[in-house]
């Protein structure tokens, strides 16, 4: 396991760079309105919602919490989700494996029933009502990168040939 004090300072890499635009792009694409973004205090997770904010044109700060650092609890979790409940959208940039848990736990009617696997640098639409979600929908990087790739190709004007 790496350095905790190394973890905290590692930026993303290239491939993770390219990842967080793609999601941003999609959001923007599908004209995703966000009140806030919460991401874990570690460089990487905020490189990463700084990324998608951008991609969106939020002037809103990204927030951080100490409830999505990787040693985080799922009851931190939910307390943190409870204190941003006044907003209708929110982002959360966290760390897996304990992300891909909260996730599970939190669109489980039983704890741990549902079983998703949340890939790095994946967004998810889930609506919280109380303490537990119901997932509308779960974009990885790759899927997201298809379609601004086949965006990019079919939004071209066609003309004809003479």
């Amino acid at each position: 396991m790496l350095n905790p004090q190394k973890d905290e300072r590692r930026p993303l890499d290239e491939e993770g760079v390219l990842q967080a635009r793609y999601i941003g792009r999609m959001l923007a694409n599908l004209d995703v309105q966000v009140e806030c973004i919460i991401s874990s205090p570690l460089k990487r997770a905020l490189q990463s919602a700084s990324l998608v904010a951008n991609e969106l044109a939020s002037e809103n700060p990204v927030h951080t919490e100490d409830a999505l650092r990787p040693e985080a609890t799922f009851e931190q979790f939910q307390e943190m989700l409870a204190d941003y409940r006044k907003h209708e959208a929110v982002i959360v940039v966290g760390h897996n494996p304990s992300f891909t848990e909260f996730f599970s736990k939190t669109i489980s009617e039983t704890t741990g029933s549902a079983q998703v696997e949340f890939k790095k640098g994946a967004v998810a639409k889930v609506e919280v009502r109380g303490r537990s979600g119901t997932l509308h929908w779960l974009v990885t990087p790759r899927i997201a990168r298809t379609l601004q790739n086949h965006l990019k190709s079919s939004s071209r004007p066609k003309t004809s040939r003479k």
